[in-house]
Order: C-alpha cells, then sequence, then structure tokens
C-alpha cells in the first residue's frame, strides 16, 4: 500500500514535470554570458531598470502609504519586488537564453490599495500567498491557457481601466495642488513623446524623473528630515492572516492581472521579437515567487511587459538574455538598498510622486480602454468598469471582483452573441 502510494506520487511529479518547457540548449554560462554582453544590451538594460525603478516604484509608495503602510513595510515590500524577483530573473535569463525578467504586477499593486482600507495587511498577505499557490498548480498542471480564456478580455480591461483611472485623476490633482513640479514633469514627458528621435535618447518617463528631480532642487521642496543614509535593508517576515473576504476580493482578481494582464503582455512582447518563452514555466516561477515575496510582504510576481520590451527592441537576438541578466543585477543592489530609495522618494513632495505614478499609467489606461471598448463585449466592459470605479464594497468584498462578476453576468445576459463570435 505504501509503495503503491509512493509510485502514484512520483507519477503526479511526473505528469506536473512533464508540463514544464525545457530549454532549447543548454544553460548560458557566466563567462558564455560575459562574452555575449555588448555596449548595446547595457544600454537597454539601464534603461529598462530605470523605467522599472521609477514610476512602478511610485506607484506601490502611492498604494502603500494611502493604506497606511509604515516606511519599513514599504521598504520590505520593495525589497521582495526587486531582490527576490531580480534572482529569478538572473535564473530564468541564464537557463532559457531569454529575455525572461520577472518584477511585481503593477495593476495588482493598484487592486491592493483599496483592499487595505478595510483589510489589514497580514490578511492582504494572506492573499498573496493563496494567489502565488494558484498559479504554482496551475503551471504545473498546464491548464493556464483554458484559464487565462475564462474572462473576456474586454471584461479584464474594464476592471484595469477602472482600478487605474485614480491614477490619471491624480495627475490632474498634482497640477492643481503643485504646478512648480507637476507641470515641467508633464511637459518634459510630451515633449519626448512628440519628438521620438529624443524620446529614443531619453525615454519620456526618465526624463520626466530627472525634470521632477532639479525642480524639487530648484525650489527647495526636498525634506531631508525624512531621508535615511546609506543602509542595508532590514526585510519585514509576516505571518498571513487568512480570511474569506481577503480571498474572495484579491485572489481571483490578482491572478487574472498577472496570468491574464502581465503575462500575456510579456510574452506577447517576446513573441513579437522572436523570442519562445516558456509560459508553463513563467507560470510557476511567478507561483514560486509569489509564495516567498509574500513573506516580506510584496504583491505578486509577474512577467514583466516594459521591461522585456525595451531589453528586446534592440541588438541580436539570440544575446539579448544578456541585458536581461544585467536587469536582475541591478534589481538585486536596489532591493538590498530598498530603504535608501525608499526614504528619498518618500521625502519628495507628493506632487512628484503622484506626477510620476501618474505618467507611466497613462499608456496602459490608454490600452486598457482601447481594448475595453473597441469591439466585443463593449457592454460588460463599460458595466465592469462602472462597478469599479464606484469602489462600493459588497459583503466586505472589494469593487473589482464584484466588478468582474457583473460584467461577465452582464455580457452573458445581454451580450451571447460576443460570446459565439470568439472572446478574443
Amino acid at each position: 500500500m505504501h509503495r503503491r502510494g509512493a509510485g502514484h506520487r512520483g507519477d503526479l511529479r511526473a505528469v506536473a514535470l512533464s508540463t514544464l518547457e525545457k530549454p532549447a540548449s543548454s544553460a548560458a554560462t557566466p563567462r558564455q554570458a560575459l562574452a555575449d554582453f555588448g555596449g548595446t544590451y547595457a544600454v537597454s538594460a539601464l534603461v529598462a531598470f530605470i523605467f522599472a525603478a521609477s514610476g512602478p516604484v511610485a506607484i506601490i509608495l502611492a498604494v502603500g502609504t494611502r493604506g497606511g503602510l509604515s516606511p519599513s513595510e514599504l521598504s520590505s515590500w520593495i525589497f521582495g519586488s526587486f531582490f527576490v524577483n531580480g534572482l529569478i530573473s538572473v535564473a530564468f535569463c541564464l537557463l532559457y537564453r531569454q529575455p525572461l525578467v520577472f518584477f511585481w504586477t503593477i495593476p495588482g499593486t493598484v487592486l491592493v490599495g483599496p483592499a487595505l482600507g478595510h483589510l489589514s495587511f497580514p490578511e492582504v498577505i494572506g492573499a498573496f500567498h493563496a494567489t502565488g499557490l494558484l498559479m504554482l498548480v496551475l503551471g504545473l498542471s498546464g491548464w493556464v491557457r483554458r484559464s487565462m480564456e475564462a474572462v473576456p478580455m474586454p471584461i479584464v480591461m474594464g476592471m484595469v481601466a477602472g482600478v487605474f483611472l485614480r491614477f490619471g485623476l491624480d495627475l490632474v490633482y498634482a497640477v492643481r495642488d503643485d504646478a512648480a513640479i507637476a507641470v515641467p514633469m508633464i511637459a518634459a514627458f510630451a515633449i519626448l513623446t512628440a519628438v521620438p528621435a529624443l524620446g529614443r535618447r531619453l525615454p519620456p518617463l526618465i526624463g520626466a524623473l530627472a525634470v521632477g528631480a532639479a525642480m524639487i532642487a530648484l525650489v527647495g521642496r526636498f525634506n531631508s528630515s525624512g531621508a535615511q543614509g546609506l543602509g542595508l535593508v532590514q526585510p519585514n517576515l509576516y505571518l498571513p492572516q487568512f480570511s474569506w473576504r481577503a480571498m474572495v476580493e484579491l485572489v481571483v482578481p490578482l491572478a487574472i492581472t498577472v496570468l491574464v494582464v502581465q503575462n500575456g503582455q510579456g510574452v506577447a512582447v517576446l513573441r513579437a521579437a522572436g523570442h519562445r518563452p516558456p509560459v508553463n514555466a513563467i507560470t510557476v516561477a511567478c507561483g514560486a515567487g509569489s509564495l516567498v515575496t509574500a513573506l516580506v510582504g510584496s504583491v505578486s510576481t509577474c512577467l514583466t511587459g516594459p521591461v522585456n520590451a525595451i531589453i528586446s527592441a534592440s541588438g541580436d537576438k539570440q544575446r539579448h538574455y544578456t541585458a536581461g541578466v544585467l536587469v536582475g543585477l541591478l534589481a538585486l543592489g536596489f532591493g538590498l538598498f530598498a530603504p535608501v530609495f525608499t526614504h528619498l522618494m518618500l521625502a519628495a513632495p507628493k506632487a512628484f510622486i503622484a506626477a510620476l505614478a501618474g505618467l507611466a499609467m497613462l499608456r496602459v489606461l490608454q490600452t486598457a480602454f482601447g481594448i475595453a471598448f473597441r469591439e466585443r463585449f463593449t457592454l460588460g466592459a463599460l458595466v465592469t468598469f462602472l462597478v469599479t470605479v464606484a469602489d462600493v464594497s459588497i459583503l466586505n468584498i472589494g469593487a473589482p471582483f464584484w466588478g468582474l462578476v457583473l460584467g461577465a453576468a452582464g455580457s452573458w445576459l445581454l451580450e451571447r452573441g460576443d460570446f459565439s463570435a470568439g472572446a478574443r
């Protein structure tokens, strides 16, 4: 009996492992990566990393401070988002010889904001653990694609547009409240976007960051008393608290933002560049990574779209992975000194964080609206958007979840033809 049980477990393990894609060639050694490295890949990696360490970090700080998290909790969150995911990125880039950089889900971060208003941080962390376990099971079972197709993309994007809308509004409010900081940042972003030749040399978001920092120095608005000297991170370790309302409110939306929104975008970007990303292995990495990062209070791991797009946009396809390795190494250093960067950002005016986060979200918000209201499921997407924006909790479960439920139900009742025509 014991022997049969052990054999059954072995069969299950073999089936699970068989779903993971094997690398097309042997893993790259550090010496091979150095030989493949070059100036083009160094510049791509630096630009991509600065992008990840600017606007997306501002979003974490904006969400966390609004949710009442302390600087220590925010530093721990940023440590997990960079250090742990940097390790995964280096390992996957070398193993598969592809630009496979992992960071954290930005839509998932935004989803957490409203939840922190009525859930404790340990309850939210419990949802992070449950989401990681769900993604791990989906990746090992090979059910990822079927799960990704469960909810039509326009309805998902209606939810994304609803949760991201506040960042667009905060950008407007930043102009109203602190024009001396926000207006020059917006002007720099607009000029670099309008002149592609300039934008290729200095990405618009990085230009806005630089101009904002210069304006803070010029008008003397930096609160040096809030800054911290050079020091290594001391991450917090959290015991999760599992509650049914956190599970219902966050787990499914978080998993959707990772598997459909973030990983879907990242896989599409890499395929467009000629790579063959291992979807199941990526999902397993996101699940396992989420379980680890949750221990220090970080939101779920995902395959990043923008960063992988930047590092796979130029140079030899076979050498793109070296840029991914450098991004991962830079992330390790950023994570180790997370308290320094956290305190520097928190010492800046609130309008700086709001403007930077809003500018980072503009294109994502534009894409979300475009997909949500372009063709099919537009009524369901509208219902999802309105319910999400209204931000009314039902049974102590947040609006994004109910937006998905009511939007899908509305489409099922009133847009049946769109289902028969194909969700995607």
